[in-house]
């Protein structure tokens, strides 16, 4: 069975179940300043987790695009992916426990669905600690459908609880479905130590909120939510070690040895695979409205697209190559995902700049790289390359550690790979520290102030067009209870005199005092009536229109002041370079410094 046949009848099931069919939302999150990037099918629906009313009901069901970096360093072996897609289900205080095991029983063991042997799944449920009872419920429930005891093992919060995302929020128990991979008959006795056995699905029962105090409190709405990957099913239904073994990735692998001008190779390497993932990643975040830059997702875009260059190098690839290997992406994934037939252009040229971009890079690098050479006496026997020097050449240039040691060999030197080793980690640390710090705490914060700070980014884009011109459209923003961030699309720095005017149009309609009127409506009317929409692709078939009187009409979800009059006191801390063709807009209201 090939991935698009598993995505089809993923949501053809859901939906005959009752589910209504939700698109996927942008890999950038909206109005959330705690995750660059989304990283889960839940991540987009945590206010209607929370309580908020969807417009499409309360049984929902997708399929999300999703990154993940934490292990980007990682991906090149069989297993780790940055970009995949999550198929997911949700009940949104509508039905619990009994129907989503049910659901999932039916999914993957019914003969119209996956098929699947009983006797190649097992079972965990969570074991119950001082926060919450043993899941006897769950338990019973994959009793009654025929599973074995055997093939159920209870374990505790760090294998099945899920959450909550931040410090406080919605959690719960999760029940999680493996598949035996070892071949031949599957052990009646389920060990969830032994490797063999691959979780394919997990559904997470949030009957719980955990409040500032560190307490579990029974949740006021239950909700369900369920993940299963893609990628990872796919690969595990076709009997592949390795995702990268399915058809998902094989027309990439095919344009590599096109590229090459060579037959398929029995193995691929890691290069091949880093190669293969990374690309597929910057294809999706370009297409979503990023470009490679200094900071946040700007930066991991860029890390990605140039380790890919790296290892085409390693596969001693001539030439430009990423904009081949993006093409094949939009030309498979381009009628599900539209955007990336609709941002083809930008995708391919973004690509190809980048690698010119690098490729200077490495020319100043491999200066420098002389430059270091050159300091060190003749006579010295053991000439050695420090790892700090390493690492500024890395950190500077995008210079591969790899291609400094394999220069430096040239030229008799060795490389302080363990002093490059610290330096990195130590400025890994760094990064990790810094990374918490912006973006600790909860997903989607709707305090009152968020809410203020969210109702104001809408004055301002209304501001930024009406002084910039009709270009200009929102391509991220991060709000706090502190400050809000706006990233909006423009070639040229502002001049002081339209960052003032931009400003006094805010607060020329923020002392009017307008009240923002929300309406729930079809998109095509949404669009009918004027109301701009920000990443169009994410949207559903109902939407929530936010106006404010003349001035400001969008299509937006998450939490808003009931006037503008509550806003007062907006004031423009700063606006420089975000990314290429992308201005960055930092401000606060009221008594915020």
């Amino acid at each position: 069975m090939k991935a698009a046949d598993i995505r089809k009848k993923y949501i053809d099931f859901f939906v005959s179940k009752g589910h209504k069919e939700i698109k996927s939302s942008s890999l950038i999150p909206d109005n959330d300043p705690t995750c660059l990037f989304t990283t889960a099918g839940m991540h987009p629906l945590v206010p209607y987790l929370s309580g908020e009313k969807h417009p499409l009901g309360t049984r929902l069901t997708d399929f999300q695009k999703c990154i993940r970096t934490g292990d980007i360093d990682e991906v090149g072996d069989p297993v780790h992916l940055t970009f995949f897609e999550m198929l997911g289900n949700w009940s949104l205080g509508d039905y619990f426990k009994e129907d989503a095991i049910r659901f999932s029983f039916e999914f993957l063991t019914g003969k119209d669905n996956l098929n699947i042997p009983l006797n190649m799944l097992a079972f965990t449920v969570f074991a119950g600690d001082e926060d919450a009872p043993f899941d006897q419920e769950a338990y019973d429930l994959w009793q009654s459908l025929g599973v074995s005891p055997d093939r159920i093992a209870k374990l505790p919060k760090k294998d099945n609880w899920w959450g909550p995302a931040g410090q406080t929020g919605p959690c719960g128990p999760d029940t999680e479905m493996f598949y035996w991979t070892g071949g031949g008959e599957a052990p009646a006795v389920f060990d969830p130590a032994d490797k063999r056995w691959v979780e394919i699905w997990n559904d997470v029962f949030m009957q719980y909120y955990k409040n500032a105090d560190g307490k579990y409190e029974l949740s006021k709405q239950k909700n369900v939510d369920t993940g299963m990957g893609l990628e990872r099913v796919t690969a595990i239904l076709q009997g592949k070690k390795s995702c990268y073994e399915t058809e998902i990735f094989a027309p990439v692998f095919a344009e590599i040895d096109a590229i090459l001008n060579r037959t398929a190779p029995a193995e691929r390497t890691a290069s091949e695979r880093i190669i293969a993932d990374h690309l597929r990643a910057a294809t999706f975040i370009i297409a979503d409205g990023i470009t490679p830059g200094k900071v946040d997702q700007p930066y991991v875009l860029r890390r990605l697209i140039r380790r890919a260059i790296k290892n085409g190098r390693n596969l001693n690839i001539e030439g430009n190559f990423c904009a081949r290997i993006a093409k094949v992406y939009i030309d498979q994934l381009g009628d599900v995902y539209p955007e990336l037939k609709n941002n083809e252009a930008k995708i391919l040229d973004e690509l190809s700049r980048e690698e010119k971009t690098f490729e200077e890079a490495l020319e100043k690098g491999t200066r420098e790289f002389e430059k270091l050479i050159a300091r060190v006496p003749a006579h010295v026997v053991k000439k050695v390359i420090s790892g700090k020097n390493a690492f500024f050449l890395y950190e500077t240039y995008g210079f591969p550690v790899e291609l400094t040691a394999e220069m430096a060999a040239e030229k008799g030197f060795t490389v302080d790979m363990e002093g490059y080793k610290a330096a990195y980690e130590k400025h890994q640390a760094l990064s990790r520290q810094g990374a918490e710090q912006k973006f600790k705490g909860g997903l989607a914060d709707h305090s009152e102030e968020t809410a203020k700070l969210h109702t104001a980014t809408h004055l301002l884009q209304a501001a930024l067009r009406k002084v910039l011109g009709n270009h200009v459209c929102q391509k991220g923003s991060n709000i706090t209870a502190e400050r809000l961030r706006f990233d909006f699309s423009h070639e040229e720095k502002m001049t002081p005199e339209q960052i003032a005017e931009v400003q006094k149009l805010v607060n020329e309609a923020i002392e009017r005092k307008l009240p923002v009127i929300c309406e729930e409506m079809d998109l095509e009317d949404a669009q009918k009536s004027g109301a701009m929409g920000l990443f169009e692709s994410k949207y559903a078939e109902k939407v929530k229109v936010y106006t404010m009187g003349d001035v400001s009409k969008e299509i937006c979800g998450g939490p808003h002041a009931n006037n503008t009059g509550d806003l007062e006191g907006f004031r423009i801390l700063k606006e420089e370079s975000s990314s290429r063709g992308v201005r960055r807009i930092k401000a606060v209201i009221g008594k915020q410094q």
